[in-house]
């Protein structure tokens, strides 16, 4: 198998799966003891982190910026931290259709494209595309992903190893 950028469109659909997955978990665990939906999205590792619900919109948000970027195209709509469980579950659904409709030839070529992004108060760099997806975009969907994973297992989630990796199968 050739790895090309667009080989990223389907890691980021499962990335996007395994999230409505482990998400379906956390909801159901919340409802099994006795707390809501909307408290299952205030969830943190610890005080100082960012919880669920942040978690959530990176690995949503990421998973389409990025693509976007990489292929030149307009970048989607970001979705924001406020949404409800059920709001996150179609955000989900939405950008796992929105990877699906990309073709390799939207990527075709841009790997060494430079492509400038603002990050966080000001840090403009600027990398080929294949850099960003590669060395910086994936890591953070993953980082994300696994903290919203490590996130539920705190709060005694029945989830493990195979429901991070699966894709939500």
């Amino acid at each position: 198998m050739t790895v090309n950028l667009f080989s990223f469109v389907d890691m980021y659909s499962k990335a996007l799966g395994t999230a409505a997955h482990i998400l379906g978990k956390g909801v159901e665990h919340a409802r099994a003891t006795g707390a809501s939906d909307a408290d299952v999205l205030t969830w943190r590792l610890i005080d100082d982190m960012a919880p669920l619900a942040f978690q959530l919109m990176v690995v949503v948000n990421f998973t389409r910026l990025w693509p976007a970027r990489a292929a030149g195209l307009p970048l989607p709509a970001e979705v924001s931290a406020e949404l409800s469980v059920a709001e996150f579950q179609t955000a989900i659904a939405e950008a796992k259709a929105w990877l699906a409709a990309l073709t390799p030839e939207q990527f075709a070529g841009r790997d060494d494209v430079p492509l400038t992004v603002t990050l966080g108060t000001g840090m403009e760099p600027t990398l080929p595309a294949g850099q960003w997806i590669t060395g910086f975009a994936t890591t953070n969907i993953f980082f994300h992903l696994s903290t919203a994973y490590g996130i539920l297992r705190s709060k005694g989630v029945q989830i493990g190893k195979v429901d991070l990796f699966s894709g939500g199968l």
